[in-house]
This record gives structure tokens, sequence and C-alpha cells, in this order.
């Protein structure tokens, strides 16, 4: 017992395991936020191929905060597929949420919003071609109304100013500003799937070379740095860039092309 206790002396110097202590102490509780604003989820490729997902899980992230990173089904926190619970319907099946870590607090962030009033909408507002593809369950169809905003307008505007008018026009005094090859913020705004294209913007690119998301996009790997001046946003910045836009008026398109 003696050479046991010598030979860990020598192995591991009180200095150092008091550091070691210490860095616990300090590093575990944000070690252990982190991991509850993330959730590892598994999807069937059908699913994930229809691109709802797209559209509801960074409406989702923006409102709670908590990630989602899409895993093997063996390292998943929940799996949306065919058992569990019915969280909605489409592709002429239901699908079901199959919770596997059910104390986790992101996971239960996730279930509550999927089955709530909010998730439900904007899972039914997914219509990329002008056609809802996914409603809820059977005997619970909520009435369908457009997703609030409820970020702050004002902010948001001036937000675009600093940080996106270097390549857009967001406003009519920035008009002529920027890269002449893209869209302004009104053009886009004319989109049918505007509000998909803006609460992902920092997953569609060019954006993910120079985009930071507070909590939701990983560092910039050391090898390949942001070529230009980083664009750096929070959650609430976010929502407050799609208050703004959602408050401007849409560019006028015209008339679509006949095709004969």
């Amino acid at each position: 017992m003696t050479r046991l206790t010598d030979a860990g002396t020598r192995a591991y110097p009180w200095g150092m395991l008091l550091r070691v202590l210490i860095l616990m102490f300090v590093c575990g509780p944000a070690m252990v936020l982190a991991n509850d604003r993330l959730v590892r989820m598994h999807a069937d490729a059908a699913l994930t191929d229809s691109g709802l997902l797209k559209h509801i899980l960074p409406r989702f992230t923006l409102k709670t905060q908590v990630r989602i990173e899409q895993v093997a089904r063996e390292d998943a926190h929940v799996v949306l597929g065919t058992e569990g619970r019915p969280v909605f319907t489409g592709l002429q099946r239901t699908w079901k949420i199959d919770v596997r870590a059910p104390d986790h607090p992101g996971t239960a962030k996730l279930v509550d919003w999927l089955t709530g009033d909010v998730g439900q909408r904007t899972v039914a507002s997914f219509a990329p071609d002008g056609t809802a593809l996914f409603g809820p369950p059977e005997d619970t169809a909520p009435e369908v109304v457009e997703v609030s905003l409820d970020g702050d307008a004002e902010a948001g505007h001036k937000l675009s100013r600093t940080q996106c008018s270097r390549c857009h026009a967001v406003d009519e005094a920035t008009r002529g500003w920027g890269i002449g090859s893209t869209p302004s913020f009104g053009i886009l705004r004319a989109l049918p799937d505007w509000e998909e294209r803006f609460s992902a913007f920092y997953a569609l690119n060019p954006h993910p070379a120079f985009t930071q998301i507070a909590d939701v996009t990983p560092p910039f790997p050391i090898d390949r740095p942001s070529p230009i001046a980083p664009v750096e946003l929070s959650l609430d910045d976010l929502e407050a860039l799609m208050a703004y836009v959602a408050s401007m008026p849409a560019a006028d398109l015209g008339k679509p092309l006949d095709h004969q």
C-alpha cells in the first residue's frame, strides 16, 4: 500500500492535482451548459431530403438557443422516424419522435417546441412550392398562421447597415452599395421562401466562410480563417434582422414569365 501511495504521489504531484481540481470546478459548469444547448438528432433520409429540417431547426435554435446536430442513429438523443410520439404528418406518413435522452434539458425543449403551437405552425408553414408539405397529426390541427417575429426591427435595421451592407443593399439609402450581383434585401423579401433564407443564411454559401452566430455555428477552422472581417451576431441579433426584413416592403419583381 505504501509503494502504491508513493507511486501515486510521484505520478500526480499535489500541485498538479490541485490545478486539476480547480479546472474541474471552474470548467465543469460551462461544459454542462454547453452540452445542455446541443441536441444530437437522427432523422430518416426522406425527412432530411425534403428540406423540412432546414426550415424548422434554425427557427427552433433562434427561439431556444439550443443547437441541433444531426448524427448517426446510435449516437442520437432523439430520433425522428416511425417510433415514439407523433409530431407531424407528411410524405404520406406520420412522423414520430423517439426520445432516447429524456433527462437532457435541450431534448425536452425540442419535444415541447415540436408539439406546441409555435412548432406546429412552423412545420405547417414549410411550403417550398406554395403548398404545405407537412401538417400536424390527426385531430390536433391548429390554425395555420404566419410565424411571429418578436425581434427589434429598428435594431435589425441598424445591424443590417453595419453588418450586411458591404454586400447587400439593405434599404433605399444603400441602393448601389455592396456587390452588384448580390440581391438586395427588398428582392430577397419578395421571394416566397424569404424567411427560410434569412433564418438560416449563415448556413448558406458564401456566408459560412465569414459568419459566426454565437452558440450556433462552430468556430472557424484554424487552417481556414475568415477571408474578410467576420460577421459576428447573436441569436437576438438574428431575430432583430428578421423582424426588420419582415417589416420592409418587398420589391416589385413584376409578373412571372408565361412559358409556352
